[in-house]
């Protein structure tokens, strides 16, 4: 192998990138890594305000998501992201009758789909006919094939009406699940990857739907974890390299010009957002770049509460009947250490909400609280304040599928990696990691040297 061929170049330093960057080393090539932000992990990443260490947004993975559960363990950091024993999510509808009402979405030992049977029939939030055609939907759900293309141009809320599910019923199961995981309510989404997401989180394995998240700043995993993972691999990283040009050289390498300088390489991985890859991309790299520009996005708006008292209980819950969504404590995670609690409220499909000031959110969503949680009513709110990834997550709409590329390009030595590539997956930590294992398996079985690994099929 060339002298040429043994260096890498990846540029972006989020789950991808790092990933990918891993794997290249791992395979003994001379592997640089190019991150524009002072720091590693993309979107999922951590800051200081004061004294508290505060998560710029929740992010919780699954039992099933096996290759961000690898990444967790290649940078050591398994222990400080722990998954539930059992998925049990607390639902809390506000908007009951009868003043607000608990649910919970609990999984037994039962065998899939009987796992998930005894806590529906118990599910307060849906009738018992509501109960049943879930039941009826799931089953049909189960004989779908994700990967088949016809499902892609489909939009899952109308499949969802054809089977029976009442608007309710989606409100109450289907988009509870969905908007999160999604980012998108089930009219919106793809039926493709709809499917995808419930087939093989709640209809896979018995425990394939068990949360887990971090109990530490994400910081502290996706940047000082991986960093330290990356220097003991022999990476070099470099923070603050905006790359501003992508070139193939007279010789046939590569050539990645930062504003600082300039590094030759064989290969080069570009791990970043499809707009910046399109910005990057040489002409005849992909047959139509401008597809890139078609693929949506969607905000996700996060709403950070500290009160001078405990008000949660629960480590987490969802909510129905109120525009809050997903709320979790991040008390201990924060460094918050006073007898106060910090609540992250995460609010996906957040277009309605994105731009709005921080005035018209606290009058939005504190009430909201404290109709959720009555200890709140008499709290003191030490600190409001709001963070936005107006770009979160590519709109995983129907028609996406189409749009979206494989780690291979047209022009040899250059590949794609990304949440937003064709990995099957929705714009997920676990999408990110597979893109980076995609697109270095890509490159190593290009340059003759592929290479056998413990998620063969992420690969």
């Amino acid at each position: 192998m060339s002298d040429s061929e043994q260096r890498a170049v990846v540029v972006g330093g989020g789950l991808a990138g790092v990933t990918a960057a891993l794997e290249l080393a791992d395979a003994g090539l001379r592997v640089t890594l190019l991150e524009g932000r002072p720091r590693l992990g993309g979107l999922a990443f951590s800051f200081k305000r004061g004294e508290l260490t505060v998560d710029n947004g929740q992010h919780v993975y699954l039992r099933c998501c096996t290759a961000y559960r690898w990444f967790l363990d290649r940078v050591d950091g398994a222990d400080l992201a722990p998954l539930q024993d059992r998925l049990d999510v607390p639902v809390l509808d506000v908007a009951h009758p009868g003043g607000p009402r608990l649910g919970r979405l609990r999984r037994s030992a039962l065998p899939v789909p009987l796992h998930l049977a005894a806590s529906l029939a118990r599910y307060p939030h849906l009738s018992l006919a509501e109960r049943a055609s879930v039941g009826r939907a799931a089953l049909a759900l189960r004989r779908l094939d994700p990967a088949d293309p016809a499902l892609d141009g489909l939009d899952f809320g109308t499949w969802l009406a054809r089977y029976g599910q009442s608007p309710r019923t989606v409100e109450a199961l289907w988009d509870l699940v969905g908007i999160a995981t999604l980012n998108a309510t089930a009219g919106q989404s793809s039926l493709s990857l709809a499917a995808m997401v419930f087939k093989t989180g709640l209809l896979s394995e018995n425990g394939a739907a068990d949360i887990g998240w971090a109990k530490v700043p994400l910081g502290d995993l996706h940047d000082t974890l991986a960093r330290k993972a990356l220097d003991a691999a022999g990476v070099t990283t470099v923070l603050r390299a905006r790359v501003t040009a992508v070139s193939r050289t007279g010789e046939g390498d590569w050539r990645v010009d930062t504003e600082d300088g300039a590094f030759d390489a064989g290969t080069v991985v570009l791990a970043v957002p499809q707009r910046e890859a399109h910005g990057l991309l040489p002409a005849g790299a992909l047959p139509d770049p401008d597809k890139l520009l078609d693929i949506g996005t969607a905000p996700i708006l996060n709403v950070h509460v500290v009160y001078d008292r405990k008000v949660l209980r629960q480590p987490f819950f969802a909510a129905l009947g109120s525009p809050v969504q997903w709320v979790f404590d991040r008390t201990d995670a924060s460094g918050l250490t006073d007898g106060g609690q910090y609540l992250a409220l995460s609010q996906s499909v957040a277009q309605d909400d994105i731009d709005e000031p921080v005035s018209v959110l606290r009058a939005k969503y504190l009430p909201e609280l404290e109709r959720l949680l009555p200890a709140a009513r008499g709290a003191k709110v030490r600190d409001f304040f709001v963070t936005r990834e107006r770009t979160a997550t590519f709109a995983p709409s129907p028609g996406v599928g189409r749009l979206r590329p494989g780690h291979r390009t047209d022009t040899p030595g250059l590949y794609l990696a990304g949440a937003w590539t064709a990995t099957g997956w929705p714009a997920t930590m676990e999408s990110a990691v597979r893109s980076g294992l995609g697109a270095a398996q890509a490159a190593l079985t290009a340059l003759g040297r592929p290479r056998e690994h413990p998620l063969q099929e992420a690969v």
